[in-house]
């Protein structure tokens, strides 16, 4: 990578505006995102937030959530790096299946091996998560990476 490339690091507690930013801009939920701000990545470039990506654990299941790139900065791949290196970071960490809800991207998460499931597969555990009980409409896709 050149030294212009992104820098991919965990979010702090200072980086919240900019990912509440990103979040509104991209028309995903807010909430829930402050209390899991700890497990978000986010990509970095001079100082500005380009993107994010968040993590809610629960057992050996996890919740992919608030993928988010910058309006100037889509197309470039942020995307995709924030993507593998949540899905790297949680196979790590012992994560067994990666679970998401979508309106707009079940082709752009389907590029990393999610496919789609019914809400009812979906771990007891996730669904206690503010996405499932209202955050995200009923009417989004439910998909699932078993890792």
């Amino acid at each position: 990578m050149s030294s212009d490339a992104p820098v991919l690091r965990q979010a702090v507690a200072a980086d919240w505006s900019a990912v509440e930013e990103l979040l509104a801009a991209n028309q995903l939920p807010l909430e829930g995102a402050r209390q899991h701000l700890d497990s978000f990545i986010v990509a970095e470039q001079h100082g500005r937030l380009l993107g994010c990506i968040g993590l809610e654990r629960y057992g050996d299941a996890g919740l992919l959530r608030s993928c988010a790139v910058a309006d100037t900065d889509r197309g470039g791949g942020i995307g995709a790096l924030l993507t593998k290196a949540l899905i790297d970071g949680a196979r790590r960490a012992g994560v067994k299946q990666l679970v998401l809800l979508t309106t707009t991207a079940e082709n752009y998460f389907a590029r990393f091996g999610f496919v789609q499931i019914s809400r009812d597969a979906i771990p007891a555990a996730l669904q206690d998560s503010a996405e499932f009980r209202g955050a995200c409409p009923a009417s989004a896709t439910a998909m699932q990476l078993v890792l």
